[in-house]
């Protein structure tokens, strides 16, 4: 069968076969090897990939076929997350440049915000931060799904805030989103009881030092500092936890990531009371901790 023959869904079979037998780690945005075809391929007909799922029986262009053939293959040669190689992000249906400023964005609060369940602390005219913001995905998202809001991003990365003004811009929202480098809340201006937020949200640095070590070459090539929480992966969770309240309303609340570092988080904070939020990856991923339960 040539190239030009093959139907979108069959393309994707024979990528997806490449990049399984290739000993890839996957997770930057795709959970293994036919989502990342699936991707390419969508990329290289520079459709979305959500979109891409009504021309399956479609045939795939010839030429489209060989760059996403060569993209496959600088994907198993560099080890690069394919976000990095493609230069693009997807999170909840929006696409966001991405490189090697920041990490991936692939938050789980990225699901709550687009299902609504923090509504209840996004009132109009409230004020939302988002803390280690990245790249600027869940700002974004933030913004677009609460247009009544404001909405602060901070990060310690100066490189990452470049990314983030990029994303900003490519969504037309410098009017409702403020950037701030810096260390966690010390970026911030100094804050009246009127700025202060109605909801924070961060997903931080919480990788432990003995998963560091064992990371995949995906995960290595993307700042190190974005990701690495220390001993047990709490060194930033406590700072931030440590600092919220002073930059809470008093009906306000924190929403933090804590990826698989459940155990670590309950012996770190055994008398805490949290809620923990619902996620596509469980029950153990994302805690939320309102004003009047932060220490």
């Amino acid at each position: 069968m040539q190239n030009s023959e093959l139907s979108f869904n069959t393309a994707c079979d024979v990528l997806s076969e490449r990049l399984a037998k290739a000993n890839l780690s996957f997770g930057h945005g795709a959970p293994d090897a036919d989502s990342e075809a699936f991707w390419i391929l969508s990329h290289c007909v520079h459709i979305a990939p959500i979109d891409a799922l009504e021309r399956l029986d479609e045939p795939y262009p010839s030429l489209a076929f060989d760059r996403a053939k060569a993209i496959a293959q600088e994907r198993i040669i560099s080890r690069k997350p394919l976000a990095y190689v493609l230069g693009e992000a997807w999170l909840m249906g929006y696409d966001f440049v991405c490189d090697e400023r920041s990490i991936v964005p692939r938050s789980f609060i990225a699901e709550l915000i687009s299902d609504v369940v923090l509504e209840p602390w996004l009132p109009p005219g409230g004020r939302a931060l988002d803390l280690c913001a990245g790249n600027g995905s869940l700002a974004i998202l933030l913004a677009i799904n609460c247009p009544d809001i404001i909405v602060s991003a901070t990060d310690i990365s100066s490189d990452a805030l470049q990314l983030a003004a990029l994303n900003i811009e490519k969504y037309q929202l410098e009017e409702s989103i403020e950037l701030f480098c810096g260390d966690l809340f010390d970026g911030l201006p100094p804050l009246s009881v009127n700025d202060k937020f109605d909801l924070i949200l961060c997903n931080p640095p919480y990788v432990n030092t003995s998963s560091m070590a064992q990371l995949p070459d995906e995960y290595l090539q993307e700042p190190s500092i974005a990701l690495a929480g220390g001993l047990d992966g709490m060194l930033i969770i406590r700072k931030i936890i440590e600092q919220a309240k002073d930059y809470l309303n008093d009906s306000g609340a924190l929403v933090l990531e804590i990826g698989n570092e459940y155990e670590h988080f309950k012996k770190a904070f055994p008398q805490l009371n949290v809620t923990w939020l619902s996620v596509s990856a469980g029950e153990q991923q994302v805690l939320l901790i309102t004003y009047k339960d932060l220490p």
